[in-house]
C-alpha cells in the first residue's frame, strides 16, 4: 500500500479564498513540496466533467420515498446523514457503507453525504443533498491528501450528482454552519455523523429524533417494485454463490471453512457490492453455533455444512439464505431425519405467509412442527406438544425466532414499533425470512450421543404477494433428495 506524499505545511489558497491545510502523514518520505512542484500539479489536466447523465434507476422511487417522509413531518427540517469513514487500524479504514436511511432516500452511497429536507411554506419540503465536491486542485488536495482522488478515486462533481440523483447538490463543508443557524423544529437520524449532530445539539431531542428513525424503519416494511427486483437479484446471485461452494467442497476439505467463506465472497463481489453480513460457514459441530463467523474450522466428509450467506446488490439490498448440506453429498439416516424435520417445519412456516396473516403465524406454525418432532423422538418426556409450546421447552434446541424482515439491512426495519412489526399483519410487498432450525450442542447430555454436534437450518427469502407468497430463493433446492441430486450434478 503506497504512502501519501504529504507536505510539511501545505497551506495554500483554495478556490473559496480560505486557507485550508492538507493533513500531513507522520514519517512521510517527502517532508515538503517545492513551490515549483505545487504549481506544476495545478495545470495540464483535461476537463473530465460528465454531461447529460441519466438519473439512477431508483431515482423515481427515492423521490416518492422523500415525498412520503415530507408528508409525515410537515414544517420540520429533516437531516439524514450517510456517515463517515471508520478507522480500521492507524490510517486504514473500513470499506464505507452508507447508512440505510440515507441510501433509501437518495440512492447515493458516498461518504460524508447528508440529505436535508427544508420545510417550505406550503407544508412540503425542498430536498438538498450535501456532498463533498471533487478534490480541490488549487491547494493540492487531489494528490496530497489521503482521500484525494489520485489516492482513492474520482468523486462526482456536484453538478453530476444532481443529474444522477435528481436532487439539488451543495458542498457538505458548508452544512455545519448552515445547520447551526437553522431555526424551527429539526430532526436528525443519529449515530452516523458526529459533526452534523454537534451542529444541531441545541435544536434536537432524542425523543423526536427517535420518531424519525422509527418512521424510516417502518417505511421499509413494504417494499416497492424496485426493492423487490433488487431482492430477487440478490437471491439469484446468492444461489450461484452456493453452487460455487458445492463445486469447491473438495478444496474446503483440504483447507478449512475459510475456503467456503472466500468462495462465496468472490461471487458477492463479482455480482454485487459485498456480502450482506458475515457469512456463516459452519461445518460439523460449528453448525450448532447460530452465528459462527470465525470460519476457521475443519471441513470433514460425513458431517454437515450449514452455510448462511447472502449477496448484497450494488444498490445495497441483501439476500439471506441458509442451506445445510452433507459435505460428502449424502445425508446419513440420522442427519436426514433431523433435516426432514426442519424442512417440514419450514414448509409449514412458508405456508403461513400470506396477506392478512399475523406476522407471528409463520413462527408459530414452524415451532409447532419442531415441537412435535422433539416429542416424537422422546426428548421431552411425556409432555404434550401444547404443554411444550406453552413452556417454550422446544427452545433448548430451536433457540431463535423463525424469521425476520429483509431488505437493505439483513435484519431490516429493526427500529419499527412492536405493534407494526412482530404484532403486525402481513401485506403484499413485505419480505421476510423463514428459517427454522434444530441445534444439538456437542455437550448436551439430554439428547442421545449420536445427535450431539448436529445443527440444521433451512432459510429462504419469502415475498408476500396479493394471493399468497413467492419464494425469492427457490432456485436452491430444499428437499433432501433434491439437495443430494443437486450436489451430485454440481460435483460432476
Amino acid at each position: 500500500m503506497s504512502e501519501e506524499l504529504i507536505p510539511e505545511n501545505p497551506e495554500q489558497e483554495t478556490e473559496g479564498n480560505e486557507a485550508e491545510k492538507v493533513k500531513q502523514r507522520k514519517n512521510g518520505l517527502y517532508p515538503a513540496v517545492s513551490d515549483e512542484l505545487a504549481e506544476n500539479m495545478k495545470s495540464g489536466w483535461a476537463d473530465t466533467e460528465l454531461h447529460g447523465l441519466q438519473p439512477i434507476a431508483q431515482a423515481e422511487h427515492t423521490a416518492a420515498r422523500r415525498a412520503a417522509l415530507s408528508a409525515r413531518f410537515p414544517g420540520e427540517r429533516l437531516v439524514v446523514p450517510a456517515g463517515n469513514l471508520k478507522t480500521r487500524s492507524n490510517d486504514t479504514e473500513y470499506a464505507f457503507r452508507a447508512s440505510t436511511e440515507y441510501a433509501y432516500l437518495t440512492g447515493d452511497q458516498t461518504q460524508d453525504g447528508v440529505l436535508v429536507l427544508e420545510p417550505t411554506g406550503d407544508s412540503s419540503h425542498e430536498a438538498t443533498v450535501y456532498l463533498l465536491p471533487r478534490s480541490n486542485r488549487e491547494n493540492g488536495e487531489f494528490w496530497l491528501d489521503g482521500q484525494g482522488e489520485l489516492w482513492v478515486g474520482r468523486r462526482n462533481s456536484l453538478a453530476e450528482a444532481e443529474q444522477l440523483l435528481g436532487i439539488p447538490a451543495k458542498d457538505v463543508r458548508e452544512l455545519p454552519a448552515a445547520l447551526a443557524e437553522a431555526t424551527g423544529p429539526v430532526r436528525v437520524v443519529r449515530g452516523h455523523d458526529a459533526a452534523v449532530e454537534a451542529a444541531l445539539t441545541d435544536k434536537v431531542t432524542a425523543e423526536r429524533d427517535e420518531e424519525l428513525r422509527v418512521h424510516l424503519s417502518e417505511a421499509r416494511l413494504v417494499k416497492d417494485a424496485f426493492e423487490i427486483a433488487e431482492l430477487q437479484k440478490a437471491c439469484d446471485a446468492t444461489a450461484r454463490g452456493f453452487e460455487d461452494v458445492v463445486k469447491s467442497l473438495d478444496k474446503a476439505e483440504a483447507t478449512s471453512e475459510r475456503f467456503i467463506e472466500g468462495t462465496f465472497f468472490l461471487r458477492a463481489r463479482i455480482e454485487g457490492n459485498d456480502i450482506g453480513y458475515g457469512s456463516i460457514c459452519a461445518a460439523g459441530p460449528h453448525a450448532t453455533t447460530l452465528h459462527w463467523v470465525r470460519n476457521d474450522g475443519a471441513v470433514r466428509a460425513g458431517e454437515l455444512l450449514l452455510l448462511d450467506a447472502g449477496v448484497e446488490t450494488n444498490d445495497l439490498y441483501t439476500a439471506d439464505v441458509t442451506r445445510t448440506l452433507p459435505i460428502n453429498g449424502t445425508f446419513s439416516p440420522l442427519q436426514r431425519k433431523i433435516y426432514d424435520a426442519v424442512y417440514e417445519a419450514q414448509e409449514a412456516g412458508i405456508a403461513a405467509v400470506k396477506p392478512g396473516a399475523d406476522y407471528r403465524d409463520f413462527h408459530d406454525a414452524a415451532q409447532r412442527v419442531l415441537a412435535e418432532k422433539l416429542v416424537e423422538w422422546g426428548l421431552l418426556g411425556d409432555l404434550s406438544v401444547d404443554k411444550v409450546l406453552e413452556l417454550g421447552l422446544q427452545r433448548r434446541w430451536t433457540l431463535h425466532g423463525t424469521g425476520h424482515m429483509l431488505g437493505m439491512d439483513v435484519h431490516d426495519c429493526a427500529a419499527a414499533r412492536t405493534e407494526t412489526y412482530v404484532n403486525g399483519t402481513l401485506e403484499p410487498g413485505v419480505c421476510l425470512t423463514v428459517e427454522p432450525g434444530l441445534y444439538f450442542q456437542a455437550d448436551d447430555l439430554t439428547v442421545p450421543e449420536e445427535y450431539r454436534g448436529i445443527g440444521v437450518r433451512i432459510e429462504d427469502d419469502i415475498l408476500v404477494t396479493e394471493d399468497g407468497n413467492r419464494n425469492l430463493s427457490a432456485a436452491l433446492p430444499r428437499q433432501a433428495d433434491e439437495v443430494e441430486a443437486w450436489m451430485a450434478r454440481l460435483k460432476g
